[in-house]
């Protein structure tokens, strides 16, 4: 389970922000989990509860968001939006689909005390 290992990256990126702008503790912890990322986003929600105790993040409210994704239809010379790298253009249904972004793990906000 690599989100046990992500959240741990998370973690430690907080202890890090705590140590430029000290704060006591962290009350809201925003993270966006592009549609293209290969985020479990249940299993990392899990995971930085399970490694919460005692650290910045306990008793935090954790809001994980998860944007589609964005690609370029190399078909119709269109930029549209995906949900996983096997959709085919919504625009006109080929699948010459390259992504541009989602695939993104990404701190987006962090509320501290």
């Amino acid at each position: 389970m690599h989100e046990m290992s992500l959240a741990g990256g998370i973690l430690r990126l907080v202890e890090q922000t705590c140590e430029r702008e000290p704060f006591k503790r962290v009350t809201h912890l925003r993270l966006e989990a592009g549609a293209l990322s290969g985020v479990e986003v249940s299993s990392l929600r899990f995971a930085l509860e399970a490694i919460s105790a005692g650290t910045l993040i306990e008793h935090s409210v954790i809001d994980i968001d998860e944007p589609a994704a964005a690609a370029w239809c190399m078909a119709c010379s269109q930029s549209v939006t995906i949900h996983s790298r096997t959709d085919a253009c919504p625009i006109c249904g080929g699948y010459q689909v390259q992504p541009t972004g989602g695939s993104e793990l990404r701190l987006v906000e962090l509320l501290v005390e």
